[in-house]
Parts: C-alpha cells; sequence; structure tokens
C-alpha cells in the first residue's frame, strides 16, 4: 500500500492484508456495508460492481481477500469518488478495479450490459419524503431516495447483470416486502433472506437479501446474523468477520 495524499480530515482506514481505504467523517463506512460484503460472498473470477459505493469499502474488502478477477465501483457524489480514486491508487488496484463516476441509471455504455456476475448496493434506507432530511448533501443522498429509488437499483442491476447473475443489498425490515416487490418487477427472484440481530431475542434491525436474474421461485431464509453474545462480547461469527481489520 503506497503513501496517499490525504485531504483535510481524511485518514486511512486499514482492513487488513496491506489494503487500505481512505476514509473522511462524510464518507466512510458502518457494519452494514461490511455484512453486505460478507453476505454477497463473490468467488475469486466474479466480475462484480457495487453501485453507490461511498469511498469503496466493499470493493476493498473483497480485494483484501482476493475476491473478484474485475470491480466496478460506482459512486455519484464528487468527494467520495476521488476518495475512492486515491484508494485505488494507494493499494495499486487499477488492473482490475475501475472507478466510475456516474449515477447508477446512467451506465449503460459505461459497464457492458449482460456483464456482471454480482452487483451490490447498501442502499439509502428511508424513501425521499420519509423523516426529517438532513441539510447535509451527503447524508441526504446516503439515507435518502433523493438521487436513486429501490426501482432505479434493480432496474439498473437487470440491465447489467448476466443471466442467473445475483443482486445483493441491504435493508430496513419495515422495508423489505417493497424491495422484494420492486426485484420481482424486474425479473430479479429472491433467493436469499439473512437478517441481522443485536443480540439473540431481539429484533432484526438489518435484512441481507439476494436475488437471481431470472432465478426460479423459491427463497431460502438463514439462520439470523447475531452481533453480540450475552455477556455483550462479539460473537464467533462476527468476530471472524472482523478478524483481519482488527489484527491491523
Amino acid at each position: 500500500m503506497k503513501n496517499a495524499e490525504l485531504l483535510k480530515n481524511e485518514h486511512i482506514e486499514t482492513l487488513g492484508n496491506g489494503v487500505g481505504v481512505i476514509v473522511s467523517p462524510e464518507h466512510t463506512f458502518g457494519t452494514d456495508a461490511m455484512l453486505l460484503a460478507h453476505f454477497s460472498a463473490p468467488g475469486r473470477k466474479t466480475v462484480a460492481c457495487d453501485f453507490g459505493t461511498g469511498c469503496g469499502i466493499i470493493p476493498f474488502l473483497w480485494a483484501r481477500d482476493g475476491l473478484c478477477s474485475k470491480i466496478y465501483a460506482v459512486e455519484i457524489q464528487d468527494v467520495a469518488f476521488s476518495q475512492l480514486e486515491r484508494s485505488v491508487e494507494m493499494n495499486a488496484l487499477s488492473d482490475r478495479f475501475s472507478a466510475v463516476h456516474s449515477d447508477l441509471r446512467l451506465l449503460k455504455g459505461i459497464i457492458p450490459s449482460g456483464s456482471l456476475d454480482l452487483v451490490t448496493m447498501n442502499p439509502p434506507y428511508k424513501k425521499e419524503n420519509a423523516g426529517i432530511l438532513s441539510q447535509k448533501d451527503n447524508e441526504k443522498i446516503a439515507k435518502h431516495e433523493t438521487m436513486c429509488t429501490l426501482d432505479d437499483i434493480c432496474l439498473s442491476a437487470s440491465a447489467l447483470l448476466k443471466y442467473s447473475g445475483r443482486l445483493c443489498i441491504c435493508i430496513r425490515p419495515e422495508r423489505l416486502f417493497e424491495a422484494m416487490q420492486s426485484m420481482a418487477k424486474h425479473r430479479l427472484e429472491p433467493k436469499r433472506l439473512r437478517q441481522v440481530i443485536s443480540r439473540n431475542g431481539e429484533k432484526p434491525w438489518l435484512c441481507l437479501i439476494e436475488a437471481r436474474l431470472g432465478g426460479k421461485s423459491g427463497m431460502t431464509v438463514e439462520k439470523d446474523f447475531v452481533i453480540y453474545d450475552a455477556s455483550g462480547n462479539y460473537t464467533e461469527e462476527m468476530e471472524s468477520l472482523l478478524k483481519l481489520y482488527r489484527e491491523e
């Protein structure tokens, strides 16, 4: 990992295996993105794309683990895209990592149609008119559907995925049915669902969903991903997910 030119309020967050990502207070990452990167489970030959990638955490976690032969990372916001581009250079990943500065609704001609095995997105969790909008543009775009909707995500994914290619997203439980409706509308059949809970016995706060383009009906509901045990420590599965990240 080379030294990177950092702007005010930026720092390098090390992820393990010599890979790091430039983050800032405006464009950083949380547990939900790490869970989605893990849930999407690409292979070493997977051609993947992360919509609304922000600082690029999901693709950089894949790269850290030696996954994906080709990665597209799509981001519309200028500051986040600058962080992303510099992180790609810093990690010497430009041979298999394409940073795309674009609206995800305008990717035709940038990414070949029907070329992707996997699309991921950690989408805005709230509709544009739901709740109080943040006054900060970066938070507004990240949290509310001001720049894209679930339909936009599913439409773009269906155009770029190969037949039987996968779309993986994370969403709040209250929007789960809406997400599945949008997937089905665009020939993306929900195939896997995993709910995330803080502790056993608690309600889920996040849903991880996988859909396949042109897939047959029938969905597997996997066991809950539990973050903390009864003592308040990370569970074995969570510890395993964080192992490389916490070793640096």
